[in-house]
């Protein structure tokens, strides 16, 4: 009996043991956790006590720069660069929709990371073409990186050498294109050699025009800044009396666009050269954006809900970017009055033009719709 007794004693002895045991093993594991972040936290540097009291002076360790995302596309401008307005770019707006091509997807790096390349693409001509308006509808594309002003590298400053024209171009990320534009380049001799020496697979793309508007467009913008020039009409001919054009007048030389044509095609096949019509980027700038991102290889993201005509100035302008009120639309200096011209000279160029015109027509295999 007395051996029964002590049985029934010992069970709840045992349970009292092993939950003990079980509570020891969990305090000792909670100090052994207090006791790591203890000494993890004394590692840390305190910040100086004269941040609380709303000090400038940062050691330098606070002083680290932060990383930034960099933006897929060109920093938003708000300025006037050779006669555009353009602000808040609508790239941003194609960035937050994540409508950006595949190949330039996952690329966001920290600021300062990419690099800067020599141009794959140029676009080589033609003065009061439309370079300007292409050029900025173009930056709109996640994937294109362009330089704004005009570097005149391969006509004017070719000697100081492909490392300061690097320079100029702004830093790219895998997959996207870098660009510049500099419209004398199509009637300079030299351009076409000196860019097959940078790159024999540069892409080039050429903005034309009627060439008798684009030259009474031409002497519009001189005479702007110069009001005191001959007439138009003196300018022209080298005779008035026998009709004899003055092909050394620049504003008549640049429309020659056959003969500018043949010297690039001794350096570069027809393939690489794109003509985009002046006169549809106004009428159709989406459409002619369309080619123009095929020819660089990129997805068409430039669409027509990208563009409205504006009446006034009778050219087409960006949409406004999200949160923005300004659209980016030609600024004052586009689009300017043309002086009336004699009818009959006008009609002396375009019968000078003509077979120049039709010659051109023929080598790019495209009708640009001029009256001939």
């Amino acid at each position: 009996m007395a051996f029964g007794r002590f049985t029934t004693l010992d069970t709840p002895t045992r349970g009292i043991s092993r939950r003990a045991s079980v509570m020891l093993f969990s305090l000792l594991s909670s100090l052994l956790l207090l006791h790591c972040l203890t000494d993890r936290v004394s590692t840390i540097t305190p910040a100086p006590a004269s941040l609380s009291r709303g000090n400038a002076e940062l050691p330098s360790e606070y002083n680290a720069p932060r990383t930034k995302r960099l933006e897929p596309t060109h920093p938003e401008i708000e300025q006037v660069e050779n006669g555009l307005v353009f602000s808040n770019s609508p790239a941003r707006d194609l960035v937050s929709a994540r409508k950006v091509s595949p190949r330039f997807a996952g690329k966001l790096s920290p600021l300062g990371e990419g690099s800067k390349k020599l141009p794959q693409a140029l676009i080589i001509g033609v003065k009061k073409g439309g370079t300007r308006a292409l050029l900025e509808f173009l930056r709109v594309h996640p994937d294109i990186r362009a330089v704004g002003s005009e570097p005149h590298f391969f006509d004017r400053n070719y000697g100081n050498g492909l490392e300061w024209y690097r320079e100029l171009m702004p830093k790219t990320l895998e997959g996207q294109i870098t660009m510049e534009k500099t419209p004398s380049y199509f009637v300079t001799r030299e351009a076409p050699a000196r860019i097959s020496a940078m790159s024999r697979d540069t892409k080039l793309i050429v903005v034309v025009r009627d060439p008798v508007t684009r030259a009474i467009s031409d002497y519009t913008q001189t005479l702007s800044k110069k009001p005191d020039i001959p007439s138009f009409e003196s300018l022209t001919f080298k005779n008035r009396t026998t009709g004899l054009i003055d092909t050394s007048w620049s504003a008549v030389q640049i429309g020659i666009y056959a003969k500018h044509l043949d010297n690039w095609l001794q350096h570069f096949p027809m393939e690489q050269l794109l003509f985009v019509s002046g006169e549809r980027l106004i009428s159709d700038p989406a459409g002619e954006l369309g080619r123009v991102q095929d020819f660089l290889g990129l997805k068409r993201i430039i669409t027509d809900k990208h563009f409205y005509f504006n009446q006034t100035k009778g050219f087409p302008c960006l949409k406004k970017a999200e949160g923005s009120s300004k659209p980016h639309c030609l600024g004052k200096t586009k689009g300017r009055t043309h002086p009336n011209i004699d009818p009959e000279v006008v009609q002396r160029l375009r019968d000078f033009y003509r077979p120049f015109n039709l010659k051109f027509y023929q080598m790019t295999g495209q009708n640009f719709g001029w009256e001939l």
